[in-house]
């Protein structure tokens, strides 16, 4: 590829390429949101969209969520591919009804005569001091309906990528974006901290059309010692605490919760014998627990000490202390530890 159409991204840059592309690209796919027309979003991951593509392509609705998952689903249900944002996961419980009861149910309650292609687009977890309504990380919920896929991303380039497979699938996708490194390597709100890994969150993101097929995990580093299955924001801190440590680590990114690549985790947990899971979401019922049942349930003799995971607290999420709740390096490299002496 040529070194002109290679561009050093961040990631709400590269999702606002994909969605140029996709726009582009195919006339029936449609961006709506709160704010996400002329203003170009609260993160400004659809700015100036609406000024290439159009108020008919590009368009503000009311401040309803359940209003902008329903009519996502009859224009997905007419032929049209919506890509509505929910301006943040923890507004997105008042659509929850329209994306169970009738989006995930579509193809099977029609028989196939009616599919659902629209892809929910929505910023999730901490990194910003938003407190209990800014911060929550629910992807779990989501996991648990059938007929859904859930995607997160760790990179600009997988962002896009995968970003543009979920638009182009003909099932319905929730799309969660971690905003902790939305901005690449700068601090960007609220004074918060510049970590050190924040650099790798930038990255060289082709400008035109590429797409990662959805169920594909991501080799991020190999290891013989133990496995690290995380996602979002976490492949970054577990890269460096695996780096300060010196741990011998495979790590993989899963990208795509549903569905889940469980060849890779089940192959390189083999390999390993031991296995640590890693998420910023509340422990008690998080997707952890079900990555855990899976390992212990395809790769059980393969195991030399039991199944770890560090997650956030069972706790409403804090404002002033959100950086204690993040699973970081203490607790993360305590769990390596454990798990090698075992």
């Amino acid at each position: 590829m040529a070194e002109a159409e290679i561009k050093t991204m961040n990631m709400i840059e590269a999702i606002n390429s994909a969605l140029n592309v996709m726009l582009t690209k195919d006339d029936d796919v449609v961006i709506m949101g709160e704010d996400v027309g002329y203003f170009g979003g609260v993160f400004r991951a659809t700015a100036g969209l609406q000024q290439k593509h159009g108020k008919t392509r590009v368009f503000d609705t009311p401040i309803s969520e359940c209003g902008i998952v329903g009519v996502s689903v009859g224009m997905a249900a007419y032929g049209l591919r919506p890509v509505p944002e929910i301006q943040f996961a923890d507004y997105i419980y008042p659509g929850l009804d329209q994306l169970v009861s009738e989006a995930a149910r579509m193809r099977y309650r029609s028989a196939a005569d009616f599919i659902c292609p629209m892809t929910i687009r929505s910023p999730f977890g901490g990194g910003i001091f938003g407190g209990q309504t800014h911060s929550q990380s629910p992807e779990s919920l989501f996991t648990h309906m059938s007929g859904v896929k859930t995607v997160i991303p760790a990179t600009p380039y997988d962002a896009k990528g995968l970003l543009i497979a979920s638009i182009e699938d003909n099932d319905p996708v929730v799309f969660f974006e971690p905003k902790r490194i939305y901005n690449g390597p700068f601090s960007g709100y609220y004074d918060r901290p510049v970590e050190p890994w924040s650099k790798h969150s930038a990255s060289a993101v082709p400008q035109g059309y590429y797409r990662i097929d959805l169920g594909k995990a991501s080799l991020v580093r190999a290891g013989g010692a133990m496995t690290i299955l995380t996602y979002g924001t976490m492949v970054h801190v577990v890269s460096a605490v695996v780096d300060e440590e010196g741990v011998d680590a495979e790590i993989i990114d899963l990208r795509t919760l549903l569905p889940l690549d469980i060849v890779t985790i089940e192959a390189s947990v083999k390999k390993t014998g031991r296995c640590l899971i890693v998420h910023e979401a509340t422990r008690t019922s998080g997707f952890g627990a079900e990555l855990a049942a899976l390992v212990q349930e395809r790769c059980f003799y393969h195991l030399e000490a039991p199944v770890e995971r560090v997650t956030g607290f069972d706790t409403p999420y804090p404002h002033s202390l959100e950086w204690a709740y993040f699973p970081g390096p203490v607790r993360i490299g305590a769990a390596m530890k454990k798990i090698m002496q075992d």
